[in-house]
């Protein structure tokens, strides 16, 4: 524990020079300040893992040092020592966020295992901070790898919205990377350093949903043999992700609809009335317009969490997307199972590029690791992707659909002039160089196969 700096804080400098002594001799680097100032200014210049102080200082209120210490310096920790010890001035040091309280004269075993103690607190502190920051980075924005101009669009609307309290309903099908956007929000948030609480509504039965979301007392139902907090409690100040919520039974939409208007609950069996302050992000995998029409899904619910929409394509809309994402995984499962591999064969590729990903992102993660588990070269062959992906190409390839030889030459070109303009943002000028067509060409093309329309929808044109 040698390189632990503590700093000792007294007006009386003759402590403060026995303390420095005593910590020096034994094995920490110490410093010592008899000013309010003066440790403020030491603790703008450098990191203390301890700081043991007076509550009572000649310029400045000693409780007011431990708020600031607490706000700004939340991985330093701090001992109370003072001459004037009372049951009250204690309990306020703790409140404040002192670790101890001592009072003088100082015995060098309390102060020992006083010291001892705050240490180990301290790591505690630094282990959860280094792993919330490798959090952070895990889920950050910048770790979702994409080209695709529909992605860019979605990060734009995430930026404008993250740090902000407002619904947000994702879309899309399974697999495509709606829970790691959710958490890419959160952390992008002010609500970063609060609980990330993620809920899948389908894969709970009806009867425990409710109780899973808001808690229930005891003797609410049969099983319930304690009290039981529930999601939106514990996610209180931060955010909750409620995946599936197609799933959610007639009964729980009625309840999610106070929630997200009131913020407020009872848990299951109970009058009293909850109120939280969370951030709330839904997803479906379903669409939702067609569940109101079929009147499975609330309309007044609906509006209500229809009020920011990420919509996220499918893996086969994002074609550009799919070498980027196939090194991402080989890499990264290759450092996880400690395997050297190369890279991926262009053939392979071209193969996984060619194939519809009906489990999108998803599929293509649980590919490249069993490629990276299974293969015995250092490149990822053919023979190492799935046979469903291998059978897939060999059946587009044999099959035959009773078609003009006009509309079989039709249906690749209009995706190879999709693919074109996805790779190039859509714009013609780079698409058309890249095809080697005129820029004539490309738009009568476009307009022959419906692109167009389709860029006009995006706003491209």
């Amino acid at each position: 524990m040698a390189d632990k700096n503590i700093l000792v804080v007294d007006d009386d400098k003759i402590i403060v020079d026995s303390l420095c002594e005593f910590l020096t001799l034994e094995g920490f680097q110490a410093g010592g300040v008899e000013s309010f100032k003066g440790a403020i200014a030491r603790l703008q210049k450098q990191n203390y893992a301890l700081v043991i102080m007076d509550v009572n200082l000649p310029d400045g209120d000693g409780f007011e040092l431990l708020d600031l210490i607490k706000k700004n310096y939340p991985q330093t920790v701090a001992i109370v020592i003072t001459a004037y010890g009372t049951i009250e001035s204690a309990v306020r040091a703790i409140k404040k966020g002192a670790y101890d309280y001592l009072t003088k004269p100082i015995i060098d075993d309390e102060l020992r295992f006083a010291i001892e103690r705050a240490l180990t607190q301290q790591s505690l502190i630094s282990e959860n901070e280094r792993l919330r920051l490798q959090l952070e980075q895990r889920y950050s924005l910048e770790n979702i790898i994409s080209h695709n101009y529909k992605m860019a669009k979605i990060f734009e609307l995430v930026e404008a919205v993250a740090d902000t309290s407002t619904t947000i309903l994702m879309a899309g099908p399974s697999g495509t990377g709606k829970s790691m956007l959710a958490r890419a929000i959160h952390y992008r948030s002010s609500r970063r350093n609060k609980p990330f609480v993620e809920v899948s509504c389908g894969a709970l039965p009806e009867t425990l949903l409710e109780s899973e979301l808001f808690g229930h007392v005891k003797g609410a139902f049969t099983g319930a043999v304690n009290n039981k907090e529930g999601k939106f409690l514990a996610a209180d100040e931060g955010t909750i992700f409620l995946d599936e919520v197609a799933n959610a039974s007639p009964a729980l939409q009625v309840k999610l609809l106070r929630v997200l208007e009131d913020r407020q609950f009872e848990a299951v069996g109970s009058n009293k009335t909850l109120t939280v302050d969370t951030r709330i992000i839904l997803a479906s995998n379903r669409d939702l317009i067609e569940e109101v029409k079929q009147g499975r899904f609330r309309e007044d619910l609906f509006y209500r969490i229809n009020v920011v929409t990420v919509q996220l394509p499918a893996l086969r809309e994002r074609v550009g997307d799919i070498p980027l994402l196939a090194k991402h995984f080989l890499w990264m499962y290759c450092a996880h199972h400690n395997k050297e591999k190369l890279g991926i064969t262009d053939e392979t590729m071209e193969y996984m590029e060619r194939y519809p990903w009906p489990g999108n992102v998803r599929e293509l993660e649980n590919v490249m690791e069993r490629a990276v588990l299974l293969s015995k070269d250092k490149y990822i062959g053919l023979e190492d992707l799935p046979e469903s992906v291998r059978q897939d190409q060999s059946q587009q390839q044999t099959g035959y659909k009773p078609m003009t030889l006009k509309e079989a030459r039709a249906e690749p070109e209009k995706g190879l002039i999709r693919q074109a303009l996805e790779a190039h943002h859509w714009s013609r000028q780079e698409t058309a160089k890249a095809l080697q067509i005129n820029r004539t060409t490309l738009y009568k093309k476009m307009k022959l196969y419906g692109l167009d329309i389709e860029a006009e929808r995006l706003g491209l044109t």
